[in-house]
């Protein structure tokens, strides 16, 4: 059997897409799968199983290279997860005998219904993100798969993390806070986030350690953190790959963060998380484990019914002792990893 997986969007979804890739490897062990992605996720890819052959979308003209190949792929099936005019493109391509997405009235047009010859009861409005990932694998005679983010790290990108830990000197018991994002709308203020690390160091004396990218927003969030904060939090931002950011939340005692990649890295390896939530809403996004509390809203009560219809919240509404109620409470709480 040939399959052929479509996902175009951002990296946390392509870590949301994994458990679905290891139902179909689990119920077909000797199938080719092969993955379309776009060039934004490619440093995932190497935590990512189960794979046979990977097409990147790169924006260039030498992408027609590998949509010739994927032309010539005599798939069995394509699933396409991204559902946009570049993703219906590509699996009306592949010539897969089904081309299988989630049902939409877009998709009825006489444009669109011509790439897909399978349409998926799977209203994504209403749905977490995995679920509808999952729910694309009905069709194949997949039922109730296992929903646990599966990423599995290189030995090598292990070692590196834990050499910059070491010569860092962050000690074997960590808390890890990652303030930043892509997008800046969910940015918390960095005068409550110095309160929480502060707040951290000081009453647990564990090592706070600062992740985040290199682009400019971040890094000047991240200056403005360490410059309102008492203590003198571990700056290691900037100066990890995402693998390498994964393998330090897999070790952490706690991550701190706003909706972003590490949250579901946490997820993956059942770190305690707090997760703070705003632009974004969490019935979509939130990591589905015992160890983790989200917090949206001037509540300060973490979230535990999630809302498909919840608009946008400011950041700022969160304030800073729902955020150290939260720290507090999992710090307090045995915690059961998966390692």
């Amino acid at each position: 059997m040939n399959i052929l997986l479509i996902q175009l969007k951002r990296i946390g979804d392509l870590i949301l897409t994994t458990p679905a890739i290891a139902a179909l490897r689990e119920k077909f062990p000797d199938a080719s799968i092969s993955l379309v992605v776009s060039a934004a996720v490619k440093e995932l890819l190497p935590a990512i199983s189960g794979i046979d052959k990977v097409y990147e979308v790169r924006g260039k003209t030498d992408d027609a290279l590998d949509w010739i190949a994927l032309s010539l792929g005599k798939f069995d099936y394509c699933l396409d997860f991204t559902r946009n005019d570049r993703s219906s493109f590509l699996t009306f391509l592949s010539g897969a005998r089904k081309r299988i997405t989630a049902d939409h009235p877009q998709l009825r047009t006489k444009l669109r219904v011509r790439s897909y010859n399978e349409l998926v009861e799977a209203p994504v409005g209403f749905l977490h993100t995995i679920e509808y990932h999952l729910a694309l694998l009905k069709p194949l005679g997949i039922e109730d798969p296992s929903r646990a983010i599966r990423l599995h790290l290189p030995k090598e990108t292990v070692t590196a993390a834990d050499a910059l830990l070491r010569t860092a000197e962050a000690g074997d018991d960590f808390v890890c806070f990652h303030p930043g994002s892509a997008r800046a709308e969910k940015f918390w203020e960095a005068e409550r986030w110095a309160e929480a690390l502060d707040h951290c160091a000081e009453e647990t004396g564990m090592t706070c350690v600062l992740t985040g990218g290199r682009s400019s927003v971040e890094q000047a969030q991240i200056a403005a953190i360490k410059k309102a904060a008492r203590t003198k939090p571990l700056d290691l931002s900037g100066q990890t790959t995402l693998l390498t950011l994964a393998a330090m939340v897999r070790r952490a005692r706690l991550l701190v963060t706003v909706d972003s990649a590490p949250m579901h890295f946490a997820a993956a390896w059942n770190t305690p998380q707090v997760v703070l939530f705003g632009p974004t809403n969490p019935f979509h996004w939130h990591p589905r484990s015992g160890n983790a509390l989200v917090l949206l809203g001037e509540s300060g009560v973490p979230v535990t019914e999630f809302n498909p219809k919840q608009r946008a919240i400011s950041m700022n509404q969160i304030s800073t002792q729902a955020v150290i109620g939260a720290m507090e409470a999992l710090l307090s709480a045995p915690a059961a990893r998966a390692l």
